[in-house]
């Protein structure tokens, strides 16, 4: 039977949360100290642990059919592949930044500056897209020191939290892309190893969805049922089981984490009582 061969990032966050899904996909490997490559022991996927900046070509190419990597990197390095799925985790924006003393006056700030990055083709883009003139200069890493070393006025980089950026005398000016972690592929895979992606997805979705979705169960009075259920709709709408005492019920339903608090606020308006807030592990639509 064939493999699915997936590239992750060896060493890093995104290494890390991509191990962590596979695992709460339930599939089980070894990952020891220096190990570039296992077999899954109860799933048919091989995980080939590689540079990140690599993993765009090498999907390309076909040594690896799938690889799970930053948007950031996709545009980057814009090779003849697809993006399978977004995954919801590893958010963070690549942002152009510029000494705090400086005052910001627009994107023309740039006009004839020179900005260090580590993105040169994709801001190259977009310096012209928006009929920037600059100078590009490319380093591989610590991008934030360059204007501190006279190396580079501004910098253009990856920023999460901003801090590196303040630590380094930098505040950021202009967010360009967004990103986030994704599964890209190849355009050519086989029948077979398309089936097992198609698995493979399936287990993702179920987690993605749980990690989206809170469950909750509450008591209220039979009279608030109407108000609850439209507060509530779940996924079809609310299971609704009668208590002991006469007059009242319990709800259970499933609410997005984004609007969370917001529905709370609101069932406690309605009347409801003794709310229960609980992870989901799987969640399969």
């Amino acid at each position: 039977m064939s493999l699915l061969k997936i590239a992750i990032q060896k060493s890093g966050r995104l290494s890390d949360n991509s191990k962590k899904l596979l695992e709460e996909c339930g599939i089980k490997f070894s990952n020891g100290a220096g190990v570039l490559k296992t077999t899954a022991q109860n799933f048919p996927v091989e995980l080939l642990f590689l540079r990140d900046d690599d993993i765009p070509q090498y999907v390309e190419q076909q040594v690896a059919d799938i690889g799970i990597i930053g948007e950031n990197m996709v545009v980057e390095k814009d090779k003849d592949i697809n993006v399978v799925e977004q995954l919801g985790f590893a958010h963070c924006r690549l942002s152009l930044a510029i000494p705090k003393e400086e005052t910001y006056t627009g994107l023309t700030y740039f006009m004839n500056k020179k900005v260090a990055t580590s993105y040169p083709k994709f801001l190259s883009e977009f310096f012209r897209e928006n009929k920037i003139t600059a100078e590009i200069e490319e380093i591989s890493g610590s991008v934030e020191i360059a204007p501190g070393i006279g190396l580079a006025d501004a910098v253009c980089d990856i920023v999460s939290s901003g801090s590196t950026l303040s630590t380094n005398g930098l505040k950021e000016v202009e967010t360009i892309l967004k990103s986030q972690a994704v599964i890209i592929g190849n355009k050519n895979l086989s029948a077979e190893k398309l089936e097992i992606l198609s698995g493979l997805l399936f287990r993702i979705r179920a987690v993605k969805n749980a990690k989206e979705n809170k469950y909750i169960l509450l008591n209220a009075p039979e009279s608030a049922i109407q108000k609850i259920c439209s507060i509530l709709p779940g996924m079809k709408s609310p299971t609704i089981l009668p208590l002991a005492e006469k007059g009242w019920v319990s709800l259970h339903s499933v609410v997005k984490e984004d609007q969370f608090w917001e529905r709370i606020d609101q069932l406690k308006e309605a009347g409801a009582e003794g709310i229960l807030v609980i992870p989901i592990e799987k969640m399969i639509l």
